[in-house]
């Protein structure tokens, strides 16, 4: 069975930091079978947007929003996660972060978590 694990969402105040973590299990094929792994979000009334992203090799790509103040990240020997830390949080980066897996890395997003809410507010 497939499952994406987030954690380490929470409520911060503006200019504050705050690092999520994704677990994911069960993935077909993995790790031979490469694959992408990113953060979505998603706040009231919006649609979901993509926040970033890293292939089977490593590369990572980031929105134009994140503005540098976001960085991917995974844990030593640990390559079925994916962490991001995010500095310099504003309200508008207050939103529900999804962590999604896409096998083969076809631009296809095919597992998802539960989400983790970051709240900023002051």
């Amino acid at each position: 069975q497939v499952q994406l694990v987030e954690s380490g969402g929470g409520s911060v105040r503006p200019g504050e930091s705050l690092k999520i973590s994704c677990t994911a299990s069960g993935l077909p094929g993995f790790p031979n079978l490469g694959y992408c792994m990113a953060w979505f979000r998603q706040s009231p009334g919006k649609e979901r947007e993509e926040v970033a992203h890293v292939d089977s090799e490593g590369v990572t790509s980031y929105e134009v929003f994140t503005k540098g103040r976001f960085t991917l990240s995974k844990e030593d020997n640990a390559p079925n996660t994916l962490a991001l830390t995010m500095n310099n949080l504003q309200a508008e980066d207050t939103a529900m972060y999804y962590c999604a897996a896409d096998p083969g890395c076809t631009s296809h997003y095919e597992y998802w978590g539960q989400g983790t809410q970051v709240t900023v507010s002051s």
